[in-house]
């Protein structure tokens, strides 16, 4: 996978902030070097966040996303200021933009707060300064620039390569749960549903991450795992299965084969698994009139079988036996107010980076409502989340101890 080819979900999103008409369009356009954002002297040109997947050396790959004025006003400027907060739930470095002129302003400062109550790295750039008369000294989180004159822009781009790389982390999706020449089973259903001429995220990063740990992966249909089993002379380290599918590859896979899915090994990538474990067991607790919230991290056009909108609907019910209200919601919309659900089953994540995933996570906890996952939540409801989370033998362990305390 190439540098333009880094998914959404794996790139640093560097978000620019700031009042109207300070310049954030330009710096934007100075600091990737393209006419991403359209600049103009009227105040509000930005009237919705502009997002661009880019390389920004020495960063690498990055999400850059210029947003409107967090001080527009109107009925229409507190959705566009509402937008602007969604986008700092997925932010994982902050450039605040000020006017060198004429200072830092309240809305400046509010800003500011929210970025440390999400604890979110942040730089203060000073635009204009080809303005003053003297530039003031800056600090470790202060910049002066010219978005205008170009000045101060390679400087600022190593302050946001310094912040870019503390949020570099070391993670692996099945690589580090198996050896070299480790044989691994994948099985990919092709249905309806199925992308067209590609397979999904999860399913592609499986497959990279297993061939840099050189474990070759045999990828089949459902329709073709037994056959592929009896083909083989020694069992698979592994099986890997879609979620949609967990019922009839477990019943087919020996008990002595480690068995998981693609949507619980994304949950362990996001940092979600665990509470995602934990917030299962709200399945067993729903009520007839109970309301669960099914969230997409993407938006896409619905199958006829949508495993959000049909198929977790319709295990949940036949599961629980329960008449339960199910919502869904998508993309950047999911609720700041979770209390009126029992339960939120969220999908995998994989087109959301981490720092979104822990931000939907901590609404949940703190308003203290469950939250799940499709992988864990399908491996509840047919019976086999004990052995599909079996690779991780602690999480087995806390989920026997969850279950004596039940």
């Amino acid at each position: 996978m190439g540098l333009n080819d880094t998914p959404s979900g794996e790139r640093v999103h560097i978000g620019f902030f700031g009042k109207r008409n300070v310049g954030k369009s330009s710096l934007v356009n100075a600091v990737t070097g393209q006419e991403l954002a359209v600049v103009s002297s009227v105040k509000g040109t930005t009237t919705d966040p502009v997002k661009k997947a880019m390389e920004l050396l020495p960063v690498g790959p990055v999400m850059i996303i210029d947003t409107p004025g967090f001080d527009d006003e109107g009925g229409l400027g507190e959705k566009r200021v509402e937008k602007t907060k969604q986008i700092l739930n997925r932010t994982d470095i902050a450039v605040l933009v000020v006017d060198a002129i004429e200072g830092m302003k309240d809305c400046d400062r509010e800003l500011i707060t929210l970025f440390k109550n999400r604890e979110l790295p942040y730089i203060i750039v000073h635009n204009k300064a080809d303005l003053l008369e003297e530039i003031p000294e800056e600090t470790e989180n202060t910049i002066y620039v010219s978005a205008e004159k170009k000045t101060g822009i390679f400087a600022l781009k190593e302050k946001l390569a310094h912040l870019g790389d503390g949020q570099k982390t070391e993670k692996r999706l099945v690589a580090d749960l198996v050896r070299s020449m480790d044989v691994l089973i994948l099985v990919i259903p092709i249905d309806s549903a199925a992308p067209k001429g590609r397979l999904i995220l999860p399913q592609q990063q499986v497959i990279r991450d297993a061939l840099e740990a050189g474990a070759p992966a045999i990828c089949v249909k459902e329709t073709e795992l037994t056959e592929t089993l009896h083909c083989l002379k020694e069992p698979p380290a592994m099986v890997i299965t879609d979620s949609q599918v967990f019922a009839r590859v477990a019943k087919e896979v020996p008990e002595e084969i480690p068995l998981t899915s693609f949507s619980i090994l994304m949950a362990r990538y996001k940092g979600f698994l665990e509470q995602a474990i934990e917030g299962v067991a709200a399945v067993s607790r729903l009520k007839d009139g109970d309301r669960v919230l099914i969230a997409e991290g993407c938006t896409h056009h619905r199958q006829c079988d949508d495993i959000g909108t049909v198929k977790i609907p319709r295990w949940l019910r036949q599961c629980t036996g329960k008449q339960l209200e199910i919502c869904t919601c998508s993309g950047l919309e999911f609720p700041e107010d979770l209390s009126p659900y029992a339960l939120v089953i969220h999908c995998g994540g994989c087109m959301l980076n981490e720092k979104e995933i822990r931000f939907r996570m901590k609404s949940a906890r703190v308003q203290g409502v469950p939250i799940t996952n499709y992988g864990i939540a399908i491996a509840f409801m047919t019976g086999i989340l004990k052995r599909s989370i079996g690779i991780f033998p602690q999480l087995v362990e806390k989920l026997e101890k969850g279950e004596k305390e039940e």
